[in-house]
């Protein structure tokens, strides 16, 4: 019997080793460590961050700050008492670090309050002791004050009047609410009678000063991204985002104000329509940076790179030939240009722009998404994360001399090399007009050409959003390929990363050019040889969900759906969900002024045409779809007679969180899906499609 070449026997070895791994399941994933907040030292020696561990038992997911050098070696936790600390931030000496915690403080009691710490953990100490707590810490750059982020009564001079107004609300019998305003709800909070506001304390600690009185939050509600607050080089003047807007439901019209950072009257530094935030000042405090939408009540307008000129006033807009949104940006050392990141087809890069304008040069790219950019003061190293479809982040090191990047941190790769992971692919199909659509794909481990698959379609939310080279912790597509799935991720019309239009062509027109092109993806799948053309699901959240309902009356192709936190309504999903600057401006008005857009996108107005076997999941703390619209599918599901189930988290919101919901959300997700692709009960009847569903 001859030998197997050399070839062979490599092939051979790799089949052997993927073999070995385990499923990545949902188990596994609750084993990664997350990395979050890199902070890079002033003197460019270490990087501080945070990282985030799950502990399914105590249902609870706590955070420590680490510290790795630049120049390589082991990160190192250097908090270890309470079970949120985060938000590492650097003294000017790089000697001390400012951070936020629940450790039990002064008074014993555990809440979040603003510490600070030398650099290697040691001599922690208390800053604040506030009834409200603390959040969001920022160092000055002299190193004499903390700027930091507190929700307290406006009308409270101090915290005294705080804590007797928090005792009160807390030993009150009465829990009813009232409003004379809109917003009086906001993604999974009601609105008390508490704003955030940015206050001030003295590094040595002391009383604070309340630097944005009024009723009117400061920064604004954000789910992420830059800081919406900056201190100023000189450390004198604090810039702020905010809504002034009388009706801040209705209106995206954040401003950037400027306030002493001893206190004082601020002065509005912004007119535009729509919304400027995320200020930093350059180095030499020339400059005020910020990102900009252009157009009034439109969240998903592009993100513009801007920089005021401080001592004159004039403004200029460094992206404005650029169609693409800036995502997150930093200045150079040295003042003289910015670099900031773009999100495009899938990929998030990082890019150079000189700060008086000009050409874009692309300084970090591939297939990943990469983000929180820091440079040494010589410039020569840049600090920042990378991730991808099939790797957490982690944090990396590039030299301005080239050479290829370096980790600095290897916090997943045991747990990763143990798992059986697949990388992202990529495709490309023509919508009905022409238009192109991208897809990423997930193959199953162990992928076998010659072997046919169930195929799961995954519809993302937004709609302004995408799939792409990033890792996610909900909708995790591995998780899902390692069940058997090939996992199909399309981007169509509505999508960011592809330019402006495209995200735009979904205006008013939720169920049309979207469905198109996603069902053009559906038609090519469907002819490749290892695709299971009679085993296809489809599933989706938020927009996502809504598109599922959509689909629900608009096709059969589909063994099974599942819809989380859908849009089932859009007449009573108006009337129930908060930030409404969305829903005017996706359908043009109010139902009552344009009910024909409400009547002809909303799956409600189907119903006779459902026939799919149908998961329903949602949230009972969902204000942004509330989870009657859940209620809704899922009584007109039973009532068609179509096999269906609901799945209902008490505790949780528009987002499932909670690790142990996270496990049964994905057990759930997938026995239901797995009932309807290996085969199909006995007991439910064969229907005919009418023609149009077909």
């Amino acid at each position: 019997m001859p030998l197997a070449r050399p070839c062979c026997l490599v092939l051979l070895f790799s089949a052997s080793l993927a073999a070995q791994k385990q499923p990545f399941d949902v188990q596994a994933l609750l084993k990664i460590a997350r990395i979050e907040e890199p902070q890079l030292s002033p003197d460019g020696k270490t990087v501080a961050f945070t990282v985030q561990t799950v502990d399914l038992a105590q249902n609870t997911k706590p955070k420590q700050i680490y510290t790795v050098p630049v120049n390589g070696g082991s990160p190192q936790q250097i908090t270890m008492q309470g079970t949120d600390n985060e938000r590492p931030e650097w003294s000017p000496d790089s000697r001390q670090i400012a951070f936020i915690s629940d450790r039990a403080g002064l008074d014993q009691r555990s809440s979040a309050q603003v510490w600070i710490m030398n650099a290697d953990g040691s001599n922690a100490r208390q800053i604040t002791n506030l009834s409200t707590e603390a959040g969001g810490v920022l160092f000055s750059p002299d190193g004499k004050k903390l700027v930091f982020t507190s929700d307290v009564f406006p009308d409270c001079p101090d915290d005294a009047c705080n804590k007797a107004r928090l005792d009160a609300e807390k030993n009150s019998k009465v829990k009813a609410r009232s409003y004379t305003t809109l917003l009086f709800r906001h993604w999974t909070e009601w609105q008390t009678k508490r704003r955030s506001h940015l206050l001030v304390v003295d590094v040595a600690g002391g009383p604070t000063k309340d630097l944005t009185p009024g009723d009117r939050d400061v920064p604004p509600f954000s789910l992420g991204g830059p800081d919406d607050y900056a201190i100023s080089a000189d450390s004198k003047e604090v810039c702020y985002s905010m809504n002034a807007d009388p009706t801040p439901a209705t209106s995206t019209n954040s401003d950037l104000f400027v306030v002493p950072i001893i206190g004082g009257d601020s002065i509005k530094v912004t007119s535009n329509p729509g919304a400027d935030s995320s200020p930093q000042y350059s180095p030499d405090g020339r400059y005020l940076a910020y990102r900009s939408q252009a157009r009034a009540g439109y969240e998903s307008d592009r993100w513009r790179l801007m920089v005021l000129d401080r001592a004159s006033g004039r403004v200029n807009v460094l992206t404005d030939s650029l169609d693409r949104w800036v995502e997150s940006f930093t200045w150079s050392p040295d003042s003289n240009a910015l670099f900031f990141t773009v999100e495009d087809r899938g990929r998030q890069t990082i890019e150079m722009i000189p700060a008086t304008g000009g050409a874009t040069r692309v300084v970090v790219s591939g297939a990943s998404t990469f983000d929180d950019m820091k440079l040494t003061a010589d410039a020569k190293t840049m600090i920042y994360t990378g991730q991808s479809g099939s790797a957490p982040t982690e944090i990396y090191r590039a030299s301005s001399g080239g050479g290829a990047p370096i980790a600095l941190t290897h916090l997943n790769d045991a747990l990763l090399a143990q798992s059986a992971l697949t990388p992202l692919e990529d495709f490309w199909v023509d919508a009905a007009d022409k238009a192109r659509v991208q897809s990423f794909v997930v193959k199953p481990p162990n992928f076998q050409p010659t072997q046919k698959y169930p195929v799961m379609f995954l519809i993302h939310g937004g709609p302004e959003g995408a799939w792409g080279e990033s890792w996610t912790y909900r909708w995790n597509a591995q998780v899902f390929a390692s069940a058997g799935y090939l996992v199909i991720m399309p981007n169509p019309r509505g999508s960011s990363g592809y330019g402006q239009k495209f995200t735009e062509d979904i205006k008013d027109d939720w169920g049309g050019k979207p469905f198109d092109d996603i069902m053009a993806v559906v038609d090519h799948v469907a002819t490749l040889p290892y695709a299971d053309a009679n085993r296809m699901v489809a599933a989706g959240g938020s927009y996502g969900g809504y598109m599922i309902d959509w689909m629900l009356g608009h096709t059969q192709r589909f063994k099974a759906l599942v819809s989380h936190a859908g849009v089932y309504d859009l007449r009573s999903e108006f009337g129930a969900t908060e930030e409404l600057w969305f829903p005017l401006w996706e359908f043009n008005g109010t139902p009552w002024d344009n009910p024909d857009s409400y009547a002809k996108w909303s799956p409600s107005y189907f119903v006779k045409d459902f026939h799919t076997p149908t998961l329903v999941i949602d949230g009972e703390q969902d204000f942004r779809v509330p989870y009657t619209q859940g209620l809704q599918l899922y009584t007109a599901l039973q009532l068609q007679k179509v096999p269906s189930k609901l799945l209902i988290f008490p505790d949780e919101g528009h987002w499932v969180l909670k690790p142990q919901n996270s496990v049964l959300w994905y057990n759930t997700f997938l026995e239901w899906l797995g009932e309807w692709t290996k085969s199909v009960p006995a007991s439910v009847p064969a229907t005919t499609a009418p023609a149009h569903l077909r």
